[in-house]
């Protein structure tokens, strides 16, 4: 009986168990390896988000100086038409 069992286990289990373990290696490479492709697309996408999208503050900027110019163009329409009322 324990003769049999040295077989069976030198026979099937060790080639079956390094099998799946060799399985498991490779799996866990293929998934390592998309792992970091993934991780490398969203590097770039934050890089091309980075350069082509306006940042919450430099929005606020350009918004705040297009305001300040429409009220002296305003300004400046209120003083010629009262100027022009007064003639």
């Amino acid at each position: 009986m324990p003769n049999e069992l040295v077989n069976w286990l030198a026979m099937i289990e060790i080639p079956i168990f390094a099998g799946l373990f060799r399985q498991l290696l490779k799996n866990k490479k293929e998934v390592d390896g998309d792992l970091q492709q993934q991780r490398d697309n969203i590097a770039e996408f934050k890089l091309y988000a980075a350069r082509n999208y306006v940042s919450f503050a430099g929005l606020k900027d350009v918004e705040k100086r297009l305001s300040e110019q429409l009220r002296r163009i305003e300004k400046k329409l209120d003083e010629r038409s009262t100027s022009y009322e007064s003639r």
